[in-house]
């Protein structure tokens, strides 16, 4: 903290509470320090007062930033760094937002108490996306929460009585789902590939329920291409890694819904490993399906990532290099 601003503040912000200002402040001022660094601004404290200097922008953004994150303290939330984290994202990128109404959407409480809420503006849009309409797709890269959370809305669903079973899809094998090339019996072949939403059930709902679950069919996991010919009725339906399907999969996928169900499709299409002669079923569903009545699209990006900080410039750094490459590319054809 610099003593100079603190002889001559831009502007200031007083919680107007000890022991709320002892919360938001942080344990030698570490939530004000990592607010210093994710806002480019600079803080100052005293008492219960914050002095802010810097860009005046981001000087608004900060003040927008406290006064949420007050209102968050004051209704009993605990204030982690993740939060933080998440809160200033969430309002660098829209300041009118509502911190409260972002963080206090519960999708699902898990069996280990462990509260699912949206943690960025793209997955609040997601889960009111999944709500309101018959198919949604969330668009976007790794660790975003995109199946994360599609599963948090099944499993909610289904506690609630709102359907009778969960589907849970993925491709087998990224090019093509040829399962004979594999070694072993057909759930030894399969399983490696559907592990990812048998773990993320497996974090919502205890062992032993889980498993239960999976064996009586109420959550059936299965590859894409066992789906051909069924009809889903009364479902959750969850078709993940849906860049990797091709086209006549994806219409497959979408025409196995029945009365009663809804699908939510998952993927990431800078992660696309088909063979270059098939397009993606993703990619061509974006470009088909925009505007019919009852689907929706939510688009994730960088800014969404939600697991750990190197994730999220690990995906910057891949985006930057993807622009390069394209760059070089145009220079080379002109």
């Amino acid at each position: 903290m610099d003593n100079e601003l603190l002889m001559s503040p831009r502007e200031r912000f007083d919680v107007g509470d000890a022991a709320l200002a002892a919360q938001l402040f942080g344990q030698q001022n570490k939530h004000l320090k990592l607010i210093e660094k994710k806002l480019g601004v600079r803080l100052g404290s005293q008492g219960t007062v914050i002095s802010l200097s810097g860009d005046p922008a981001q000087v608004q953004v900060a003040l927008r930033l406290f006064e949420e994150l007050c209102s968050l303290l004051r209704d009993g939330m605990p204030l982690y760094p993740t939060d933080i984290d998440y809160a200033s994202r969430i309002l660098s990128a829209d300041s009118s937002a509502s911190l409260k109404d972002i963080f206090f959407d519960t999708v699902f409480v898990s069996a280990r108490n462990k509260i699912i809420a949206p943690k960025s503006l793209a997955q609040k849009s997601y889960i009111d996306n999944i709500r309101q309409n018959h198919v949604v797709f969330g668009v976007g890269p790794a660790g975003t929460g995109k199946t994360y959370l599609a599963m948090a809305m099944g499993v909610a669903a289904l506690m609630r009585k709102e359907v009778s079973r969960i589907m849970l899809v993925r491709p087998a094998v990224e090019a093509g789902e040829k399962l004979g090339f594999l070694p072993g019996d057909l759930a030894e072949k399969v399983n490696p590939y559907l592990r990812p939403l048998y773990d993320a059930l497996y974090d919502m709902v205890d062992f032993d329920k889980a498993k239960n679950l999976v064996e009586t069919g109420v959550v059936e996991v299965a590859p894409l291409a066992f789906m051909r010919g069924r009809t889903l009725n009364d479902a959750f339906v969850i078709l993940d890694e849906a860049q990797n399907t091709t086209v006549e999969q994806m219409k497959m996928f979408l025409t196995r819904l029945g009365f009663g169900s809804c699908a939510v499709i998952t993927g990431d299409v800078t992660q696309i490993d088909l063979p270059r002669e098939n397009r993606s079923g993703l990619l061509h569903a974006i470009d088909v399906l925009v505007g019919v009545p009852g689907i929706a699209f939510t688009h994730f990006s960088d800014v969404d990532v939600v697991r750990h900080p190197i994730v999220q410039a690990i995906v910057q750094a891949y985006q930057r290099a993807d622009r390069r490459d394209a760059d070089q590319g145009r220079r080379t054809n002109s």
